[in-house]
């Protein structure tokens, strides 16, 4: 009996996958991977801590970006990553390019963890993160109520209910408690 050849994946790019309307989730190698909507606990906490730093970034420092912006960590094939917030300075976004999702590396990528999220995944997209030029990101995690700072060639610093957040590198006269972020 003989053996069919497998019948070669096409992948898609990511200015594809943009002008697709009813698909949510991110492009990983070049295939879509479909998310689940964010629960109501999530979309509070990605609107809280944007809504700090969109007040940070008013003074002329930047722009914050949220709701899944995404950001190209790979080409060819390509793989665009969904930043829960995202904060750049004006610097690097004026050599942003035409497409539509960023192509230049933000400050700071905030990704926040739920119960779904497996360890293996997250660990994975702060590589990716910091392998393209994000100098930090924060993985906010919802059941411990920390935040994890993760910086290139450095081991991760953990925050706790009691600690501040402030990154007086990139985000010069930035702080938030985390008693405030995880109030419920």
């Amino acid at each position: 009996m003989a053996i069919l050849p497998k019948k070669e994946e096409r992948l898609i790019t990511g200015e594809e996958i943009a002008r697709w309307r009813d698909f949510h989730g991110e492009l990983v190698n070049g295939r879509p991977v479909p998310m689940p909507m964010a629960g109501r606990s999530h979309a509070q906490l990605v609107m809280s801590l944007g809504a700090k730093l969109v007040s940070y970034a008013e003074g002329g420092r930047g722009r914050v970006l949220g709701g899944e912006a995404g950001l190209y960590t790979r080409h060819d094939p390509d793989t665009v990553r969904g930043a829960d917030v995202l904060f750049i300075s004006h610097e690097r976004y004026a050599g942003c390019g035409p497409s539509t999702f960023l192509d230049v590396a933000p400050e700071l990528v905030v990704e926040i963890s739920s119960s779904d999220d497996r360890p293996g995944e997250v660990a994975e997209k702060v590589e990716e993160y910091l392998s393209v030029g994000v100098d930090r990101v924060w993985v906010v995690s919802l059941r411990r109520k920390t935040v994890q700072i993760h910086r290139s060639g450095a081991q991760p610093e953990t925050l706790r209910i009691g600690d501040t957040l402030r990154d007086e590198e990139i985000l010069p006269g930035f702080s938030l408690s985390l008693s405030d972020l995880f109030q419920d």
